[in-house]
C-alpha cells in the first residue's frame, strides 16, 4: 500500500471514530437525563411527594399497566398511589430503581428496564418495570409504564438493593 493510500485510510479511519465518539457521548447524556428521572422519582417517592413522582410519567396520557389492568391515565395512577400507599411512611415504604437498563430507540424513544424494592414492613414488593421513554418538549418522560411485582425476592437476584430498608 502506498504512503498516499495509507494517508487516506487513517483520515478516513478517524473521521469515522470521531463520528462514532460524537454519538456515543450524545447516547451517554441522553441516558444519563433518562436516569436523572428515575433517580428524582425514587427520591420524590421516598419523602411522600406523589405529584412529584408522577413528574416523571408522559401527563395526561401516560398508559399504566399493574395487577393485570390499565389505569385510567395520569390522574388514575396518582389516584392509585394515593389510595394504595399515601398516609403513613411505613405504607409508602422505602422505594429502590436498580438494575437499571436502557436501549435507545430513536432520538426521542428509550427502553428502559430496571428491578425496583418496595421496602416495608407489611407486603414488601420486588419487581420489573418495563418503560417506554419518550422525550417531549426536551424532556425524557415515562409514556408507558407495566409493572411486574412479587412478595419474595429473585432468588437469582444478586443486585438485590440492600441498602432499601424500612
Amino acid at each position: 500500500m502506498s504512503r498516499l493510500h495509507r494517508l487516506r485510510a487513517i483520515t478516513v479511519l478517524a473521521a469515522a471514530m470521531s463520528v462514532v465518539g460524537t454519538a456515543q457521548v450524545g447516547d451517554w447524556e441522553e441516558e444519563r437525563a433518562i436516569r436523572g428521572v428515575i433517580a428524582d422519582m425514587q427520591v420524590a417517592w421516598n419523602r411522600g411527594d406523589f405529584v412529584a413522582y408522577m413528574a416523571g410519567f408522559l401527563r395526561p396520557d401516560v398508559v399504566f399497566v399493574s395487577r393485570g389492568r390499565f389505569q385510567r391515565d395520569w390522574q388514575g395512577t396518582l389516584d392509585h398511589y394515593i389510595a394504595d400507599y399515601g398516609g403513613a411512611p411505613d405504607k409508602r415504604g422505602v422505594l429502590c430503581f436498580y438494575d437499571i437498563r436502557i436501549e435507545r430507540l430513536a432520538d426521542d424513544a428509550a427502553q428502559l428496564v430496571s428491578r425496583y424494592h418496595l421496602a416495608r414492613a407489611d407486603e414488601p414488593q420486588y419487581g420489573i418495570n418495563t418503560r417506554l421513554m419518550r422525550k417531549v418538549e426536551g424532556r425524557w418522560v415515562i409514556a408507558l409504564n407495566h409493572v411486574s411485582s412479587v412478595s419474595t425476592p429473585d432468588p437469582g437476584d444478586r443486585l438485590l438493593a440492600s441498602d432499601c430498608r424500612p
